[in-house]
């Protein structure tokens, strides 16, 4: 089994900035991908951004140049700073952690972004 933690979420103006930090706990060998999804109310979960143990990162087009993926493989963890926030960033934020195939979530932690 794994567990993820995660924190950094909260409420924040347009144009704040946020850092997501997601920690991986138990049966961690071999993590392959790790990446941030979000929920908005009424909407389906979306992929907001990726990286493969090796570095090579993938983001969602909305969030390109605003926000930044990163990991620390000895601590298995992954952050997500996120800059030039915009109320459409707002919802529940979810660390996946991807290990032979298998997926695992945390539990959310919401962003809100006012205007």
């Amino acid at each position: 089994q794994v567990q993820l933690v995660e924190s950094g979420g909260g409420l924040v103006q347009t144009g704040g900035s946020l850092r997501l930090s997601c920690a991986a706990s138990g049966n961690t060998f071999s993590i392959n991908l790790m990446g941030w999804y979000r929920q908005a109310p009424g909407k389906q979960r979306e992929l907001v951004a990726a990286i493969t143990s090796g570095g090579s990162t993938n983001y969602a087009d909305s969030v390109k140049g605003r926000f930044t993926i990163s990991r620390d493989n000895a601590k298995n963890t992954v952050y997500l700073q996120m800059n030039s926030l915009k109320p459409e960033d707002t919802g529940n934020y979810y660390c996946n952690v991807r290990i032979w195939g298998i997926n695992y979530w945390g539990k959310g932690t919401l962003v809100t972004v006012s205007s």
